[in-house]
């Protein structure tokens, strides 16, 4: 009799049908993880790249403005002009550290004759009129020269804001509120600017360049994929074990062994059956298995 027969079974294929399925979808979230982890550390090196590197003249990256290349994402952009702070807007629900709080961002009209936004910085949210801060700083009158790093246009919220606000830095949606043409593609946030204003917003901190857990989590996810398999061949060796007590159990009670192979419990083996010695009386349990025998039981 070939001991790993019962492998080929209908209920033995469906326990493996069921640990190759497991395995896939710990894959799938394996690789999940893994591209999480991909993207993250694309940022993270055009942080390090980009973040501190020396400023490049706008004149140079002008088109970035338009359409931003992801790898220039973070890098900084020496700008002339005057800020329009009577164009000046609020972008609601933006924490800081875990504080609510608005972003400040300001149309920067280059001497070139370009347009950009600005993202000045944060300010927390006010006492003294709900959902709005109660103040915000303006800049520094006439010709300033800024330092700001790219970042990409933010996709369109599906909520409004009240007037002087907008819900996310969507461009378009800014420009449509301005009587003159802005660059759409990305905007600056403010790293320094001189003369500088009296106060200012809160300066953002640099982005974090820690790439998180996701790598041991899809190490994780394999080893679970991996260890269905497992799994399954420990459960298969404990049914051998199982046949194998009850083909020793048949040869013993002279019956056919297909009738009591199969029957045992999968994942609690069987123990063999203690041998009496010849002319031994039969123990009470022996006995009382005899009875159930006969009654078809």
């Amino acid at each position: 009799m070939k001991p790993y027969k019962f492998l080929f079974s209908s209920r033995w294929l469906g326990y493996f049908v069921v640990a190759v399925i497991f395995a896939i979808a710990c894959v799938l979230l394996g690789n999940w993880q893994l591209n999480r982890r991909n993207d993250v550390v694309a940022n993270i090196n055009r942080i390090e790249t980009n973040y501190s590197a020396t400023p490049v003249p706008y004149a140079d990256l002008a088109g970035q403005f338009a359409h931003l290349d992801q790898a220039r994402e973070w890098t900084q952009v020496t700008m002339r002009g005057v800020y329009q702070v009577r164009d000046t807007r609020i972008i609601r629900n933006r924490p800081l550290n875990g504080t609510p709080g608005y972003e400040v961002v300001v149309p920067l009209k280059l001497e070139s004759g370009d347009t950009v936004i600005i993202d000045r910085g944060w300010l927390p949210i006010g006492d003294k009129v709900s959902g709005h801060p109660d103040v915000v700083p303006a800049p520094s009158p006439g010709t300033v020269t800024v330092v700001a790093r790219l970042r990409p246009a933010e996709p369109k919220l599906d909520r409004g804001a009240p007037a002087g606000q907008l819900a996310s830095i969507e461009l378009g949606m800014y420009a449509a509120e301005l009587n003159y043409p802005i660059k759409t593609g990305a905007y600056g946030l403010m790293a320094a600017e001189s003369p500088a204003a009296t106060t200012n917003p809160v300066q953002f901190p640099m982005p974090s360049i820690d790439e998180g857990s996701h790598l041991s989590y899809a190490l994780q996810w394999v080893c679970f994929g991996v260890l269905a398999f497992v799994g399954f061949g420990y459960a298969a060796r404990l049914q051998r074990r199982n046949d194998e007590f009850a083909a020793q159990e048949a040869d013993e009670a002279g019956v056919p062994v297909d009738e009591l192979i199969g029957r045992s419990s999968t994942f609690a083996p069987r123990r063999a059956p203690k041998k009496r010695r010849p002319g031994a009386r039969p123990t009470a349990e022996e006995e009382e298995d005899a009875i159930l025998d006969a009654q078809g039981f």
